[in-house]
């Protein structure tokens, strides 16, 4: 099913289910949040392969994006605004727009392909890989981590874990991309079994981790 839909270029990958906090400024920016809460509608976040981010033309998006659903906006003064919206479903671009001062798109649904025997079995393969990963963070004070607090649902586990990792944006677009649950999933075990060597290291040599999720917490 193919739908219009606004869309806010941003330096970041969301996915289903994860949060996502912005501060708008920008009077298009600001129209945009404004329509989408007046109309009860989601808007598309979409990782910029050309352009800025703010303050300049149009930017150029990749293909695949996932749609955020606004749950909480603070007034901050002359009209901007900090919101906290949740991805809700992958999308695919069929063409762009530019009928409105920000840019919008005609898109459809872009779901996972799933196999739901093999999807679960790399879902349960990944799991100990995230554990270890997010307790060695825990034991530096990245984040607060509670296991009992992973989702058991596979593709929602791929997800947190692909947000989680500490890898460049264009690998965690090409991650969004991935057509298939147990693809991302296998493909995502892989990334975890070369990142955690690394951390460990990190950790061995008493030097801090990247910066992670900051205040993401699973409890």
């Amino acid at each position: 099913m193919s739908y219009k839909i606004p869309l806010f270029p941003l330096n970041t990958v969301l996915f289903p289910g994860m949060p996502l906090t912005l501060h708008i400024f920008e009077e298009r920016y600001k129209q945009m949040i404004n329509e989408c809460r007046e109309q009860r509608k989601p808007f598309g976040v979409v990782l910029i392969r050309q352009g800025m981010e703010a303050l300049g033309p149009m930017a150029q998006p990749y293909p695949i994006g996932c749609t955020a659903e606004i749950v909480q906006v603070q007034e901050v003064g002359d009209g901007r605004l900090n919101i906290l919206a949740i991805g809700q479903e992958r999308f695919r671009i069929l063409s762009l727009e530019q009928d409105q001062p920000y840019l919008t798109g005609l898109v459809e649904t872009f779901p996972l392909d799933e196999s739901a025997p093999e999807t679960h079995q790399a879902g349960w393969q990944l799991r100990p890989w995230v554990i270890e990963y997010l307790s060695l963070l825990s034991e530096v004070g990245e984040m607060e981590f509670d296991p009992g607090q992973l989702p058991e649902e596979p593709e929602s586990l791929a997800f947190l874990a692909a947000t989680l990792l500490q890898v460049p944006n264009r690998q965690k677009q090409s991650l969004l991309a991935t057509a298939g649950a147990k693809a991302l999933l296998t493909e995502m075990r892989g990334l975890y079994r070369r990142e955690l060597p690394l951390l460990r290291h990190m950790l061995d040599e008493d030097e801090q981790p990247p910066l992670g999720p900051g205040s993401f917490s699973l409890s």
